[in-house]
């Protein structure tokens, strides 16, 4: 007589064997990671924008030095390499890197976000169609389920998971081997990471903004790959608008790009540089539409403050997390904003980017 959970025991052990019906890692990336807005040929595009090595990495000198010696002996020793965690704001490099780090392991890098993993069997199924040495990739790590790390923390320190089969009294849980694998974890906010999956981390680093001439770099070799003429002072244009981020440095790119193929046949140059990002509203700091709204906002309706960021996001009709996490980083980063505990107010610089004479006691902390 055979009993329930005997066949679950025997269907999972037969999984754990061949990996053939289990979802395929490049299932969640293109199901669960694809940007619906963006089409096809932008996703191929923004693809071959990313470049496939530590040479042609740009930027971030120390964190290459860094990977190319861990990558190096872990080759060396024959080992799968040590968990790594990537930290820093959005289009950075943080998913280029963990392609660049498995082409440079010569292993297969399956990819997936802290928000699609849903339920253990999701994790579980990952894990158990991983090969020897192979990355996981999960981005936005930090949005991912309690449950669902628990499942990690055995699989990160001793390459194993454990697997409750049945239910009530009859319930039996069996452990399961997994082949060495490297887990690359990416967030925006290394704050919410709990502190037990944080440290089963070997190495972790926060990646810094771009300089202007790392950025340069960027949008040259992004021209070259989308073949469109430009010269020096073009590129420093958009290199100085693309708020040290290469993901806004080739977004930008493409759209002086479609401007100058309609109306400058084809070939950018600064003064047609200038032209575009004046048409897409991209001012000589790099400020959008949004971000000069914000300032005048506060300058006019709130008298250069202090606003509290809730009132700030009504009166602009944006949620309180997207000013915070999306806007609010470059203006204080670039020193147009502060944060004081009454509110958000305009600094010295503020008052100068709206074109207003500063007060005698702007940016005075409150």
């Amino acid at each position: 007589m055979s009993y329930p959970e005997d066949e679950q025991c025997a269907e999972l052990a037969d999984q754990a064997d061949s990996a053939e019906d289990l979802p395929a890692a490049g299932e969640f990336e293109a199901d669960r990671l694809a940007d619906p807005e963006e089409s096809g040929d932008d996703q191929e595009i923004e693809r071959s924008l990313r470049p496939r090595s530590l040479l042609t990495f740009r930027g971030q000198p120390l964190l290459k030095e860094q990977l190319s010696i861990f990558i190096e002996a872990a080759k060396s020793r024959g080992d799968a390499l040590d968990h790594v965690l990537l930290a820093g704001p959005p289009g950075l490099g943080k998913t280029t890197l963990a392609n660049i780090i498995a082409v440079e392991m010569e292993v297969e890098i399956h990819t997936t976000s802290g928000p699609a993993l849903e339920k253990k069997a999701d994790m579980a199924a990952i894990l158990t169609n991983l090969g020897d040495g192979d990355v996981l990739f999960i981005d936005e790590i930090h949005r991912l389920n309690r449950a669902i790390e628990e499942i990690l923390y055995p699989a990160m320190e001793d390459f194993e998971i454990d697997i409750i089969i049945g239910q009530g009294p009859s319930a039996r849980s069996i452990r399961l081997d997994l082949p060495h694998f490297t887990l690359i974890g990416a967030t925006t906010r290394s704050g919410l990471i709990t502190t037990p999956l944080r440290d089963r981390f070997v190495f972790s680093h926060r990646l810094d903004y771009y300089s202007t001439e790392e950025l340069g770099a960027i949008v040259h070799r992004a021209a070259r790959i989308l073949e469109v003429g430009i010269d020096e002072g073009a590129a420093a244009e958009i290199a100085l608008r693309a708020r040290g981020t290469p993901r806004i440095a080739n977004r930008l790119l493409k759209r002086v790009r479609d401007y100058a193929q309609v109306r400058h046949e084809g070939e950018i140059s600064a003064e047609v540089a200038r032209e575009a990002l004046r048409l897409f509203e991209v001012d000589d700091e790099g400020l959008d539409r949004v971000d000069r709204e914000i300032l005048t906002l506060i300058l006019e309706k709130f008298d250069g403050g202090p606003v509290g960021l809730s009132t700030l996001a009504v009166a602009i009709g944006e949620e309180p997390d997207t000013i915070e996490d999306v806007y609010e980083p470059y203006l204080l980063q670039r020193g147009f904003l502060k944060r004081t505990p009454r509110g958000r107010v305009l600094t010295r610089l503020g008052y100068e980017h709206c074109g207003v004479k500063p007060p005698t006691d702007a940016g005075q902390l409150f």
